[in-house]
């Protein structure tokens, strides 16, 4: 079950100088032009130093620098506390607290901040009067869209680490570490949950954005049967691509 209405108040829009720049969705204007009139040439890296290996320059596009920081930090964080928690840790018990501590925030912080802010994206499992649990999924206001590079990060780390982590434990079955397999699985579980989740809750806003549409065509005069090939063809096209 999802919910009918997007999250107008708990899903903040991106930052003012971003939302300045976009037109409609998925359009962003040029940069303004400079005081010459001419638009703003565009600046190529010359050295290795310009460059700044790719980091600051995504950071710099974000609209939620600190947001996406924080996601990759805690991802990452918990990945290098593993690996390397045999050189320099010997206490098992305290190096597996360690980790998970890293894992739970890192949930937390993906499922409540970093998918609100980042794209736009929330879920949740709720149980009724009858004790019966269903999926909620709530969405920002599709006529406000997320930053391209906000979105692109945020899916790369929700895609990427669950392989990461699953590789992990491939090679500590083969090394038959077992020790450590249950760590690998609950830093999976979590992983997964995450990337299930914020899927169908994408899935679930691009399913509104076609019910929207296909409902507007009715109010635009289009009733009958234009409206009803409309309504059709919408809702087939993205059944099929994301169903």
């Amino acid at each position: 079950m999802s919910s009918s209405a997007p999250l107008f108040e708990t899903i903040e829009p991106d930052e003012p100088e971003y939302e300045q720049r976009t037109s409609a969705p998925g359009t962003i204007n040029p940069p303004p032009p400079t005081q010459s009139g001419g638009p703003r040439p565009t600046q190529m890296a010359s050295s290795p130093e310009d460059a700044e290996s790719g980091i600051a320059g995504i950071l710099r596009q974000s609209a939620h620098p600190l947001v996406l920081s924080f996601l990759y930090f805690f991802r990452i964080a918990a990945i290098t506390v593993y690996i390397l928690c045999g050189f320099f840790i010997s206490n098992y018990v305290l190096s597996s607290v360690i980790v998970v501590v890293l894992l739970a925030m890192d949930f937390w912080n993906c499922r409540n901040v970093a998918g609100r802010r980042l794209v736009g994206l929330r879920y949740w499992n709720q149980v009724d009067d009858d004790g019966e649990s269903y999926w909620v999924f709530e969405s920002r206001d599709p006529s406000r869209p997320a930053n391209p590079i906000d979105s692109k990060m945020f899916w790369i780390a929700v895609y990427t680490f669950p392989l990461l982590w699953l590789a992990l434990l491939i090679v500590s079955l083969l090394k038959f570490n077992l020790s450590f397999v249950p760590i690998v699985v609950l830093a999976l579980v979590f992983n997964v949950t995450n990337a299930v989740g914020f899927t169908y809750a994408d899935r679930d806003a691009k399913q509104k954005w076609a019910n929207n549409l296909a409902s507007s065509g009715w109010n635009m005069g289009m009733g009958g049967l234009g409206g009803q090939i409309l309504t059709g063809v919408v809702k087939n096209s993205v059944g099929r691509v994301f169903g």
